[in-house]
Formats: C-alpha cells, sequence, structure tokens
C-alpha cells in the first residue's frame, strides 16, 4: 500500500518561524534605525531651541533700538529751507519744540496751525519751535509750509539724521527739550489742544 504524504493525510501547515539567528540580525537592523530617529528628533529640538532664542535675542534688540530719544537730547544741526543754519547747543537756556513731519502726513495737518500760533505767541518768551521734515520731496514741503503759512525754522530731515538721533517711529512726533537740553515730554501723535501743549511748554520754560 502506498503512503500518504503529509499534505495529503491532511497535516496541518504551520507557517515558518524566524530562527533565533533571524530574530536578533533583525533586532540589529531596527536598532541604528531607532538610533537616528532619536537622533534627528534631537536635533530637530536643538534647532528650534536655537531659533527661539536667537528670535527673542533679536526682538529685546530692537525694542531696545526703537526706544525715543530720553534724556540728554540728541545731538542735531540741520539747515532750514531758507538756509540757515541750525544747531540745538545754540539754544541753551531756551525751551525747544522739535516736531517732525511730512506733507503727506494727514495728522500732521490737525496741529499744523496750533504749533504756528503758539510759536507766534511764545516766540518772545524764551520758547523755539523747529520743523523737521521728513521722507518728504521739497516742493511737497514747501507747498505745506506756505498752506498754513509756517513761519519757524524749518528744514529737510536729509537721510533721516535726525529721526534716527531721535529714534521717532513715525510722524508727526513732538519733542520738549528744556533750557537745560533734555528731553522733557515727547508726544507721539498731533497735540491735540491749546491746553495740552501749554502744559507742556510749561514744564520747558526758562
Amino acid at each position: 500500500m502506498t503512503e500518504l504524504s503529509e499534505s495529503e493525510r491532511g497535516t496541518p501547515h504551520l507557517p515558518d518561524r524566524d530562527t533565533p539567528i533571524e530574530s536578533q540580525t533583525e533586532r540589529h537592523r531596527e536598532a541604528p534605525s531607532r538610533r537616528a530617529v532619536r537622533f534627528w528628533r534631537l536635533l530637530f529640538l536643538a534647532v528650534s531651541l536655537a531659533f527661539i532664542v536667537l528670535l527673542a535675542v533679536r526682538l529685546w534688540q530692537t525694542n531696545v533700538q526703537e526706544q525715543r530719544a530720553a534724556g540728554e537730547a540728541p545731538e542735531l544741526q540741520f539747515t532750514t529751507f531758507d538756509g540757515v543754519e541750525i544747531d540745538l547747543d545754540e539754544l541753551r537756556g531756551k525751551g525747544v519744540v522739535i516736531n517732525f513731519w511730512a506733507s503727506w502726513c494727514t495728522p500732521c495737518r490737525e496741529e499744523a496751525d496750533l504749533l504756528e500760533q503758539t510759536w507766534r505767541r511764545e516766540k518772545e518768551n524764551g520758547i523755539v519751535f523747529l520743523g523737521l521734515d521728513y521722507l518728504d520731496q521739497e516742493p511737497a514741503a514747501l507747498a505745506y509750509l506756505a498752506e498754513f503759512d509756517i513761519t519757524y525754522p524749518n528744514g529737510p530731515d536729509l537721510r533721516s539724521q535726525a529721526a534716527r538721533r531721535f529714534r521717532i517711529q513715525g510722524v508727526p512726533e513732538t519733542f520738549f527739550v528744556s533750557p537745560e537740553g533734555r528731553i522733557i515730554e515727547t508726544v507721539v501723535g498731533p497735540i491735540a489742544s491749546q491746553q495740552e501743549l501749554d502744559a507742556l511748554l510749561d514744564r520747558i520754560r526758562p
């Protein structure tokens, strides 16, 4: 009688199993892969942390650099549109109002007449008004001065030198300098009223 093979007798076929040597080989293959993943994760975290620290430092530096001038007023010399040389140091002993403006600046128009009329009232009282035209074209600036009949000394801030020294962030900005040459107050935006302007002038009167 012919004997039946295992498959013919219905003996169930068992799946192949890894030998111990094959299992160890597979684990050895996986170990370097896991180490590589951990390495790249740590590298990514380190780079992210370094970026956050660098960003924080940059923000701090920007904040410091953008702080407006305070204390002793920065050096200021400029030539007016009429060709007159102005030196802030030569104005020691007087209260000085330094207004940064531009012809394209709508809020500047809100305070233009107030500044001019107050200058006319105070120019014999030891108060000097100065205007610095910021990032503007001379024809437009002269038209602006004529429109508001501005007579106190005004000139272009060439290459924004004064704006950088005073660290302005826009226009209008107005600095009130004491007779001793110290910045007493800074107004960002248009000066709202005669009452506000008079109160500021009282702080810098000689």
